[in-house]
């Protein structure tokens, strides 16, 4: 009959190279993991604490950035093989200047106005409004910078361009904007109101920046019929 040997005098499997090192790799990864995590929730923290203390200044800067990586994904979606820095820049600084203030300024109105209300007719008010104010007026201004400034494009080329593409934008946007507007004002703070749209405008931004890139590129000649 086999005899039972205790457990205390079992041998153990000694580890080979490939555990030790599969459990290095583990450790190394899970320490790196948590660095990055701890990197990124300092990061987080400083962030509120500039919303917090420089509400217009971080939301212009936020806008500005995410204007510049907007414009980097665009570029590439249309086949640019090298990218446009030129054009990154001014893109930024119409975020910088103009999206994140506008966009702070317009917010505080509203909720002023609204005496900061949240119940769902003042929201729809809101949305009703922001519409049909600033949502025309901002798509319109984006058309002429982007042709003017950021094309070189002389005037009269640029609105006839956007007396045929505006419409088309400016439609587009009413079947998107509206929910994105109702979410912000019946769910998200005050102070993180631009950040949010900005995020949203992000993607916004990308269909601006190939619809308006396509208003200024030349239509191919067709051949002529016999």
């Amino acid at each position: 009959m086999p005899v039972a040997v205790p457990k205390e005098y079992r041998t153990k499997t000694a580890p080979t190279l490939k555990d030790k090192m599969e459990k290095l790799n583990m450790r190394t990864e899970n320490t790196e993991l948590k660095k990055m995590g701890s990197i990124a929730k300092k990061g987080l923290q400083k962030y509120l604490l500039q919303l917090q203390h420089h509400p217009l200044r971080t939301k212009a800067i936020t806008a500005a950035v995410l204007s510049g990586i907007s414009d980097t994904v665009s570029q590439k979606l249309s086949g640019i093989s090298k990218l446009q820095l030129r054009r990154i820049l001014l893109k930024m600084l119409f975020g910088f200047a103009y999206l994140g203030p506008f966009g702070h300024y317009m917010y505080m109105l509203l909720d002023k106005i609204f005496k900061g209300k949240r119940d769902s007719k003042t929201v729809a008010k809101k949305v009703v409004l922001e519409q049909l104010t600033s949502s025309p007026c901002n798509n319109l201004l984006f058309m002429i910078y982007y042709g003017v400034v950021v094309e070189g494009r002389p005037w009269m080329h640029v609105k006839t361009r956007i007396k045929q593409e505006y419409p088309k934008v400016q439609m587009t946007a009413w079947t998107f904007w509206p929910v994105v507007g109702w979410i912000n004002h019946q769910y998200v703070p005050l102070q993180f109101r631009v950040i949010f749209s900005s995020l949203v405008a992000f993607c916004w931004g990308i269909f601006l920046n190939l619809r308006a890139r396509a208003m200024t590129l030349p239509k191919t000649a067709l051949p002529k019929s016999n």
